[in-house]
């Protein structure tokens, strides 16, 4: 039961991440320019230098960093194996345009699977990830965590 506390502190801490390069992506493009790497990796509280943020930028194509790059960057020590069970939980849902996730419907997906996850920390994993506040996870929610998970 331990292992699933940090999964959700991992996946926490990636929609941390998230919600950081959503913040200084400033043309909403899904990249970042060198500048707006070295604000979110300031406002993240590192002290990175010009050429830490340059070396971080050829991850990507040297002009623009994408998003599962900013999270691969951010996330390479981190153990993320455990993830996987719940983005093929997830995946396994077929949702469709206008479908949402609940956190009731995530406790079923990961249940068929195999994977004990209680029902709050299904709903504090689906809290995590909804980025508008109605309780549920919309299918674009969706797709954006899952490109960034294992």
């Amino acid at each position: 039961m331990g292992s699933i506390s940090v999964d959700v502190e991992t996946l926490n801490h990636i929609l941390g991440l998230v919600e950081a390069f959503r913040a200084f992506d400033s043309d909403n493009d899904g990249c970042i320019n060198v500048q707006e790497l070295g604000g979110i990796m300031s406002s993240l509280g590192y002290n990175v230098t010009e050429q830490d943020v340059q070396a971080m930028m050829h991850k990507g194509d040297g002009q623009l960093l994408s998003l599962p790059d900013f999270i691969d960057i951010n996330t390479e020590n981190l153990q993320l194996s455990g993830l996987s069970a719940l983005k093929t939980a997830i995946q396994a849902l077929e949702l469709h345009q206008h479908d949402v996730l609940t956190g009731e419907e995530l406790r079923r997906a990961v249940g068929n699977l195999g994977v004990e996850l209680s029902l709050d920390d299904c709903q504090q994993i689906v809290a995590s990830m909804d980025g508008d506040g109605d309780g549920a996870i919309s299918v674009d929610e969706l797709n954006l965590i899952l490109n960034c998970l294992v």
